[in-house]
């Protein structure tokens, strides 16, 4: 288990003593399931208690069969599913990222920060500051290091993480689009850093994501916003290469504005 530290930020922080891993789902019956498997992998190396919180934002296909065949099977892992319904012509992405990780967070056991007179935890929630939200998108997979390095690092102090991101091989994709993304992923490395920020690798301690009210509700770019939040607020950012997570390579998807936007504006015009 991860130990308390201040190394990154200067201020010390609880111990992380619980996970919650939000995922949110929209209509994605041929993804979701590889996703949740990846992610249970990643939990049983976590040392923590670990629940997977989904959100399932208005599907009309398979997602919840898909969703319940993978955390229904006793995995040994606590697991938590709430349906959005609709029409929600208002709802956006961290509408939906939230309600998983409000889930998540009432499905677990109580939490403490494990020393009710540490000063560490002063102007903490105490059980929240001990506890990780780590999150990913159902198009994803994450490597089985995945929670254990957000926790390394949020044991040298971290509030909020964000991860690296590869694409898939999805052949869908023309190859300049994939070159394009990669010429543009590799502008923003710093050294062993980077200036990206994906919501389908990023890791928040609660007591920082509820000191920002939550996913900020923009249109898109929930997840930089959130980030923006958490530095106003003094809390200490790393922006770590790996491990990185990997991500479908597709043009066409959920959310307007995502990574499947992005990649379909770097592929060529058709007939060029």
């Amino acid at each position: 288990m991860p130990e308390r530290g201040a190394g990154v930020g200067g201020v010390e922080r609880p111990r992380v003593r619980a996970v919650v891993v939000a995922v949110p789902v929209r209509d994605e019956e041929a993804r979701v399931a590889a996703c949740l498997r990846s992610v249970l992998a990643a939990a049983a190396r976590a040392e923590v208690v670990v629940v997977v919180a989904v959100a399932l934002d208005r599907c009309a296909d398979a997602s919840r069969a898909r969703v319940d065949e993978v955390l229904g099977t006793g995995t040994g892992t606590g697991a938590v599913v709430v349906e959005l319904g609709g029409p929600a012509p208002g709802r956006t992405v961290a509408d939906v990222r939230d309600a998983a990780v409000g889930a998540g967070l009432a499905a677990l056991p109580p939490v403490r920060s494990g020393d009710e007179d540490d000063p560490a935890a002063a102007g903490l929630h105490a059980t929240e500051g001990a506890v990780w939200l780590a999150c990913t998108d159902a198009d994803t997979l994450v490597p089985e290091d995945w929670l254990a390095e957000q926790l390394r690092w949020a044991g040298r102090g971290a509030d909020l993480v964000a991860g690296g991101l590869r694409l898939d091989d999805d052949p869908r994709l023309p190859p300049a689009a994939r070159e394009r993304y990669e010429e543009l992923l590799h502008s923003r490395v710093r050294g062993e850093t980077h200036e990206h920020v994906y919501g389908a690798n990023l890791g928040v301690r609660a007591s920082a994501w509820r000191a920002a009210g939550g996913f900020p509700r923009v249109a898109t770019g929930e997840e930089a916003a959130l980030l923006a939040a958490v530095e106003r607020a003094g809390g200490a950012v790393v922006r770590p290469l790996e491990p990185r997570v990997t991500t479908s390579g597709r043009t066409r998807g959920r959310a307007a504005g995502g990574l499947a936007d992005l990649l379909d504006s770097l592929a060529p015009a058709s007939g060029s």
